[in-house]
């Protein structure tokens, strides 16, 4: 009998102190999980969270918290590149409307302090007054616009629309541009009436900045293309030029707002850094989606992409 209450007794210490052994194990890594959580958030890494256990409820626990971790890490790092753009965009603006605000100072002092002044030479002054205000006006707009598209604040109702015609009207109202540069022009449309649910007044806007773009941007090779196809279950509406394109290394950041390609800013190739923004919200906002491809001096294409209506 004695022997039997010492056996038990014997294994129940083993027992106690096995299970000792294993509460302060679990508390030695929950306390290096607590002190290596506490040194990734407050240095701002991207370390995950490694431990070897046999605690499957550990593991679970880990694993849930390196999905928060990565999270969180996304997060600042999409926060960062606002930042980092907003700064950018704060930069362009002040450019962007400094430059023809100081022209229309200066031709405004010569107004006002030459009484010499001849009346050809007055009205030439006068004329890029209004010129530089209404650059003013329009990159103030554009502004405007984009913040109403990201607040959701823009009504867009969409109806049926027939994109053959609309794509035809939009290349043919830049005619007298194109001729004026000497661009060849290749449309190819199909015949056959094609549709989506859009706004027509969004479309046209879309198309408008993307062929000024190509315009733009793609002198150097004289060609601009407009192509639509489809399949069963999408269409989609190519502008197309052959001329100085886009780096791979911009191919990221051309819908980011005030991005221009010229960091220069050079005067032949230099925009709001807005259109292409707007272009993407009102894609997006219905329903649709744009994308770009680009050799330069090849071909570069920016295709848009709606769910077809077959009815």
């Amino acid at each position: 009998m004695t022997i039997l209450l010492v056996s038990i007794i014997f294994i129940l210490l083993t027992v106690v102190l096995l299970q000792m052994k294993v509460a302060r194990k679990k508390q030695a890594q929950l306390q290096y999980v607590q002190e290596k959580l506490k040194q990734i958030l407050t240095e701002k890494t991207d370390e995950k969270l490694i431990l070897q256990t046999d605690d499957i409820t550990l593991k679970l626990l880990l694993i849930e918290m390196n999905r928060l971790l990565e999270y969180n890490q996304k997060v600042v790092a999409k926060y960062n590149r606002m930042e980092i753009a907003k700064r950018k965009m704060l930069s362009n603006i002040s450019h962007d409307l400094k430059t023809p605000l100081t022209v229309v100072l200066g031709c405004m002092e010569i107004i006002l302090g030459d009484a010499n002044l001849s009346e050809k030479e007055r009205k030439a002054h006068l004329e890029k007054v209004y010129r530089k205000s209404q650059e003013v006006l329009d990159l103030i707009n554009k502004f405007f616009d984009l913040v109403k598209l990201e607040s959701g604040d823009q009504d867009m109702p969409l109806l049926r629309l027939d994109v053959n015609e609309i794509c035809r009207n939009n290349i043919l109202s830049f005619y007298d541009i194109l001729t004026s540069k000497g661009f060849d022009v290749d449309i190819s449309i199909p015949e056959q009436s094609l549709y989506i649910f859009a706004n027509e007044m969004a479309l046209n806007r879309i198309l408008q900045n993307l062929i000024s773009n190509a315009i733009r941007y793609g002198s150097d090779g004289n060609i601009i293309g407009i192509e639509v196809r489809y399949d069963e279950e999408a269409l989609f509406i190519d502008i197309w030029d052959q001329g100085k394109g886009i780096q791979a290394i911009d191919k990221d950041q051309v819908f980011e707002r005030m991005f221009t390609l010229e960091d220069s800013r050079n005067k032949q190739y230099q925009g709001s850094g807005l259109g292409l923004t707007i272009t993407k919200r009102l894609v997006e906002e219905m329903g649709g989606e744009i994308s770009l491809s680009s050799i330069p001096f090849e071909k570069t294409t920016f295709t848009i992409q709606f769910r077809r209506v077959k009815y």
